[in-house]
């Protein structure tokens, strides 16, 4: 699924050139760098505090394109932290990224946007093709070396970011020049970190790693190659302490940037289907459209049904599922996928 804004522009040149006017007098932009904002085509991974925050920022920026791939839909729990929602976008359940598209076309309707209620795994990697720039706002560490064995393949620069706690952290990859992200965690860092389900999440943290991301963001888009930082940066914002890790050459065994072994992007490593901090799990058992009235006819004689034109939810005793038209689904109330698959099998199929 996917959607894209019209691409005719909007706006008067004249008032065009106004609202940038003091981002283009910064020096290391400037008029030139302005243009290529305006030029750059940026894919974001993840919409949630981060993503949504660099959506933000990007589009006031001025960027040309924004495609934003977002495998989740919007519940009340996200409005603490994730600025581009709102309370009826919670109560619709919308897809994050066609919520965000809506929010970013009143923003700035100059901005093109591809939205994406897709789960980025190893068949839509493709998604990620054709663009200046990957930011990755995710919250696995599965999904991001997926991201890695792409951008280094691919050639396309990334950035990561993640937050949870008040604890945030960034690092920007460059391939063929620093260290890739299985240079610094050569496997998954499991059981190692909090996440936002045990820790919880500052607002704060996941806006300030956004606000460093995007600023990495201008400076390659802008060409400001010897001002972009090449370590992996660590805050944590409630004990104010701050620490960096250089990332200036990659490692020299390095089974990704050095041996190029792209096993996440070939399908070799499970993808998570565990949700951070959700206590749910995702199903991608059916790889088919969804007739939703269909379902909620079938749905209806065995618990409570709502849907609408992007997603459809089902109350069955303690669970909650919200399926997509593609035929993935969020499960809520479980972290056993073994539980998951059997509620799906049962009132969806396979």
């Amino acid at each position: 699924m996917g959607s894209e804004a019209e691409m005719t522009p909007k706006t008067e040149p004249s008032a065009l050139q106004e609202r940038y006017s003091r981002q283009a007098l910064f020096a290391p932009i400037g008029p030139e760098g302005q243009k290529r904002i305006r030029q750059s085509k940026v894919a974001v991974v993840g919409c949630g505090a981060i993503g949504a925050s660099a959506c933000i920022l990007l589009t006031r920026a001025g960027a040309g394109s924004l495609r934003i791939i977002d495998r989740d839909y919007v519940e009340a729990s996200n409005l603490q932290r994730q600025l581009l929602f709102d309370e009826e976008d919670a109560r619709q359940s919308l897809p994050k990224a066609e919520a965000a598209a809506r929010k970013i076309a009143a923003i700035n309707s100059e901005v093109v946007v591809e939205a994406y209620v897709k789960d980025l795994t190893p068949q839509t990697a493709h998604l990620l093709e054709e663009v200046n720039l990957i930011l990755d706002c995710t919250d696995n560490f599965e999904t991001r070396y997926l991201i890695n064995d792409f951008a280094v393949k691919s050639g396309i620069p990334w950035i990561y970011a993640a937050a949870v706690g008040s604890y945030a952290v960034t690092m920007n990859v460059l391939p063929g020049e620093t260290a890739c992200l299985a240079c610094i965690f050569p496997e998954p860092p499991r059981g190692t970190f909090a996440t936002c389900e045990t820790a919880g999440i500052l607002n704060g943290a996941a806006n300030l790693v956004a606000s460093l991301q995007v600023t990495e963001a201008l400076k390659l888009i802008v060409g400001a190659h010897e001002s972009l930082r090449r370590s992996l940066l660590s805050f944590d914002l409630w004990s104010n302490e701050r620490s960096e890790i250089s990332t200036a050459t990659p490692l020299g065994n390095c089974s990704v940037c050095v041996e190029r072994r792209f096993d996440y992007l070939e399908g070799k490593s499970r993808p998570q289907i565990t949700l951070c901090g959700r206590n749910s799990v995702q199903i991608h058992e059916r790889e088919r459209p969804v007739d939703f009235s269909e379902m909620s006819s079938r749905l209806s004689p065995h618990g409570q049904v709502r849907y609408n034109e992007m997603v459809l939810k089902f109350w069955r005793e303690a669970y909650e599922m919200t399926l997509f038209r593609d035929g993935r689904a969020i499960i809520k109330g479980t972290t056993d996928p073994t539980v998951a698959r059997s509620l799906y099998a049962k009132f969806v199929g396979t």
